[in-house]
């Protein structure tokens, strides 16, 4: 069984701007829901299609609370069925916040006279790199500046100096990368270091606020980050998030903006994006916005519920920004992976700092600052199955291939069994006592859901290989 997208717009093409403002509010202001609709709506996402602009119109205007929560349930049994109680777990490391651009909302903007501007050295990557495997971290976001001391050459390099890094067990498996949009030559050269996910976000889908907030640098011209990711695409990376920063414009724009993107992203390429991301927008420093579109904690929920509605198959990015409360509230709703453990001061993963955030020094305030293991410990309480997977992307499972193996059947045949086999290297390498013993019940439990898929005896053994010293089995 595979996804079966709507047809889409016939005007798609490869890097032409496909956001018309006027035909999303349109569909906005004529869009009614009621519980038919609704529900045929959530029946149609359940059966794996993705839902047009049109479905997701409904969605976002409805108000009326029994149909909230139906679109709630909907989106929690969409989440259990694609992806199972796996949360698949990463870390941000920030390696320069020189920008050129103005973003009203950013504490790097070029004009804050109060940020400290900084970039890791070599060895500071490879401390910083060091301190995340020892805490068992195996999957990072890199984080650049939108600036030309961040060249293709210097990210693609620095990737490899992530990879390279080893400390005791420890290995950094796969390397995403949020930095500035490239030329073709560019994205090829980022792709060839071997990346995982190259994220671009747009920030706001609304091209007289975007005008507004984006007031200098490469990053003011809306038409040309839109259409950015094309370019990627075009030079061979087929794995790629977008975002939105919702609280600039509202919200139900923006989540049509978003599924206008993964629609164009679709009819060009014939794949979506591998992840979407939803950050609210947090304190910084010197900062200059307003607060008419600020999302109140229940509207946050509703956008993940829509969106892992919108678009099954899709990787939902839940970051630190959020409070632990409400994010363990939304995980339920459709989030697939979470960072844990986060700093983003630049060298703070290496270097001994006070809790208490310097905003001067950092990119905006971040709401969750537990340890990796303190938010592991959690899952494992409520029943969740903590993950370092990286098998997919490093057998071809992405792109068009994941649209396609996203059903029930694929999650028990590889991800449970991956996700079981990386948690049993991080029980055995770096949890403390109280966290293994939590550990081991959930992988038993686990393993014991597998039955009927040819996956159990097999399994075993490699927990036993694993026992014995061997690392990075997966199926």
């Amino acid at each position: 069984m595979k996804f079966t997208p709507e047809k889409y717009n016939i005007e798609d093409r490869p890097g032409i701007p496909f956001i018309d403002a006027d035909e999303i509010e349109k569909m906005l202001g004529t869009a009614v829901s009621d519980r038919k609709v609704v529900g045929k709506i959530i029946e149609k996402s359940l059966s794996k299609q993705r839902l047009s602009l049109q479905d997701v119109a409904v969605l976002v205007n409805t108000t009326d609370p029994e149909l909230i929560e139906l679109i709630k349930e909907g989106a929690k049994t969409l989440k259990e069925n694609v992806y199972g109680n796996r949360i698949v777990l990463f870390a941000p490391l920030y390696i320069g916040n020189f920008c050129s651009n103005n973003c009203k909302y950013c504490g790097f903007r070029a004009s804050n006279p109060h940020a400290e501007r900084r970039t890791l050295s070599h060895d500071e990557i490879v401390k910083n790199v060091e301190a995340l495997e020892e805490n068992g971290q195996k999957r990072l976001i890199l984080v650049f500046g939108e600036h030309k001391n961040y060249s293709a050459d210097y990210i693609a390099e620095t990737v490899r100096t992530v990879y390279q890094v080893k400390k005791g067990n420890g290995e950094i498996r796969r390397v995403n990368i949020n930095a500035a949009p490239m030329d073709l030559d560019g994205f090829k050269k980022v792709h060839e270091a071997g990346i995982g996910t190259y994220q671009i976000f747009q920030e706001t889908y609304h091209p007289d606020t975007y005008r507004k907030y984006h007031q200098g640098g490469k990053k003011a011209d809306y038409e040309y980050r839109l259409t950015s990711l094309d370019t990627a695409f075009e030079a061979g990376i087929d794995d790629v998030g977008i975002g939105a920063l919702f609280g600039l414009y509202d919200w139900r724009y923006e989540v049509m903006g978003l599924v206008r993107h993964v629609n164009h992203l679709e009819a060009c390429y014939n794949v979506g994006p591998h992840t979407i991301s939803f950050p609210r927008l947090q304190n910084a420093s010197d900062i200059d916005i307003d607060e008419d579109y600020l999302v109140s904690d229940e509207e946050f929920v509703r956008i993940i519920a829509i969106l892992r509605l919108a678009v099954p198959y899709t990787g939902m990015i839940l970051t630190a920004r959020e409070p632990k409360e409400v994010r363990d509230e939304v995980l339920q709703f459709g989030c697939s992976q979470i960072d844990a453990g986060t700093k983003i001061e630049l060298g703070a993963y290496a270097e001994e700092f006070n809790k208490a955030q310097n905003l001067d020094k950092e990119q905006f305030l971040i709401r969750d600052d537990r340890s990796l293991n303190e938010v592991i410990d959690e899952l494992l309480d409520h029943g969740y199955l903590p993950s370092f997977c990286t098998a997919c992307y490093r057998k071809g499972r992405t792109g068009q291939h994941f649209m396609e193996f996203s059903v029930p059947g694929f999650i028990k045949r590889y991800c449970t069994p991956n996700a079981i086999l990386t948690l049993v290297e991080y029980l055995l390498d770096y949890a403390p006592v109280e966290t293994r013993i939590k550990g081991w019940k959930v992988v038993h439990e686990n393993i014991e859901k597998l039955n009927g898929f040819g996956r159990k005896d097999e399994l075993l053994n490699r927990i036993e290989k694993i026992k014995q010293g061997e690392r990075d089995i997966y199926f």
